[in-house]
């Protein structure tokens, strides 16, 4: 074989092949290189410092062996950011809507109804609303603190799940002090992502599923389904129980959960003025994000709500879980090329279009439930009223579908606007239905509304005293709630107040 001196003296352009291809075999060692420090800079920032006990509540003990992660957290606290509909500042909802104090009569949301802030108020906001009562009137069952503290996984641990869903929601307010946090969605021994509340796992069973053989990328959307779903509370699974369940046996489109609770007779109350047995819808985030764009290409909860992100050279998720609309170039950015303002245009023309149609259907639904009681006080029958009732039932069970979910339908836009038109139509001819009704009983319709132009009027006529519901909230807090502070801190030696 002749030298490689020869070659090249003989033809030149092999010498610049050789080059090129050294450059090129360098290229990529470096890049192979730097895979290998990042990926033990990463696997470096799971060594703990301190072993992290099994259903440790406390977030601040697993902050001290992820510092990153829990210092990002804490800034859920934060509640400066405004979008046009949401964003972490506090808005109450019956201030701006009204009608929803008349569409939830004899329902604890005609109450009070804010926008949810962040993960670490979890506990102080359960504590504050005017729903879940005081010391002399206290209406919730103990499943209301499913979704509210890392302190859950231990006490279901500890007690057992069915259990755990027995009793009064004051009664057990001493074990529940720790917000949302780390234990909720995280294995303290790995890291790796898990499911803390049954209600999921259960719901995939019954459709033979099994959590298990979901991937990595799927549990980043389903460690935040355990709660941001729609749910309701058995009374008949477990005797003595409000067993939290899913609806999801038929599917978990607006449609199927609609046949599954009009097969079961289920209701959540009886309303206070068109007594229609009504559903009440949670927060459907899960539902109605399966049915976007966004999940279809295989997105997750977590690559807009909790972005990677990095510092000091480690790559990690940000746990300051917010409205991506806040944080454009981590969130939307990573995939759309599009500049800030225009992504955020594109958010809200779409929201403005589902709100339009939403305050439509408010606007709907509080008249037909001032009608149907108008109808009633005026002799109506309950063989005449029950086809209205159920599309009372059914158009505000869609309203609230498409209403309840965050981010003001744009997790699926379409699947949100085609929810909120048939809501309408079902709410405009369930009036006519009791139009019809009032004429026979020799009533002159239109009938006049009463003045709900506020959230006071509204709820001084569904007949609320919120001067005695308020000052009931405060003796709560003044007293019980600081008891099982007390209580708490003993429990657990520490207790951080968020």
């Amino acid at each position: 074989m002749r030298p490689i001196q020869e070659i090249i003296k003989a033809k030149p352009w092999v010498a610049w092949l050789i080059f090129f291809a050294t450059v090129v075999v360098v290229f990529l060692i470096g890049l192979f290189a730097s895979s290998i420090v990042e990926r033990r800079s990463e696997s470096f920032t799971l060594q703990t410092v301190k072993p992290i006990a099994d259903w440790e509540p406390r977030n601040e003990v697993w902050g001290e062996n992820y510092p990153r992660e829990y210092e990002t957290y804490l800034k859920t606290l934060d509640t400066n950011f405004a979008s046009k509909y949401a964003g972490s500042v506090t808005r109450d909802y019956l201030e701006q809507a009204p009608e929803l104090v008349i569409m939830w009569a004899g329902y604890g949301f005609s109450k009070d109804y804010e926008t949810p802030r962040g993960h670490a108020y979890a506990i102080k906001d359960i504590r504050n609303t005017l729903r879940t009562g005081g010391n002399k009137v206290s209406p919730m069952p103990s499943t209301c603190w499913t979704c509210k503290s890392t302190d859950v996984p231990r006490v279901m641990a500890r007690d057992g799940v069915a259990e755990f869903y027995k009793g009064k929601w004051i009664d057990k307010g001493h074990e529940f002090v720790n917000p949302i946090g780390c234990q909720d969605c995280h294995d303290p021994k790995t890291m790796d992502l898990r499911i803390t509340r049954p209600a999921l796992i259960e719901a995939f069973q019954r459709q033979g599923k099994d959590i298990e053989s979901f991937s990595h990328n799927e549990m980043r959307s389903l460690v935040c389904a355990q709660c941001h779903v729609e749910y309701y509370f058995d009374k008949t699974k477990v005797e003595g129980s409000q067993y939290l369940t899913f609806p999801w046996d038929k599917g978990f489109s607006v449609d199927d959960m609609e046949k599954y609770y009009d097969e079961i007779e289920f209701s959540d109350w009886t309303h206070a003025l068109s007594k229609a047995p009504m559903l009440k819808a949670q927060h459907p985030d899960y539902e109605l994000f399966m049915t976007g764009i966004h999940a279809e290409r295989g997105v997750s909860c977590a690559d807009c709500h909790m972005p990677y992100k990095t510092e000091g050279g480690v790559k990690f998720t940000d746990h300051h879980i917010q409205s991506p609309l806040n944080n454009v170039e981590n969130s939307c950015q990573v995939c759309h090329r599009e500049k800030t303002e225009s992504l955020i245009k594109n958010v809200y023309d779409r929201q403005d279009r589902i709100h339009e149609l939403r305050r439509y259907a408010e606007k709907a639904l509080a008249a037909a439930h001032i009608e149907a009681k108008i109808a009633w006080d005026n002799g109506a029958t309950e063989a005449e009223m029950k086809n209205a009732l159920k599309l009372i039932r059914h158009a505000q069970w869609r309203w609230d579908w498409a209403a309840a979910a965050n981010g003001m339908g744009f997790h699926s836009p379409v699947e949100a606007l085609r929810v909120l038109g048939t809501a309408i139509q079902k709410a405009e001819e369930a009036r006519r239905e009791i139009a019809a009704v009032l004429i026979k009983h020799g009533v002159n319709y239109p009938v006049a509304l009463p003045d709900i132009s506020t959230k006071e009027k509204a709820q001084k006529y569904i007949g609320l005293d919120m001067k005695a519901l308020e000052a009931d909230k405060e003796e709560f807090l003044k007293t019980t709630a600081v008891e099982w502070d007390k209580i708490a801190k003993e429990r657990q030696g520490t207790l951080k107040k968020y």
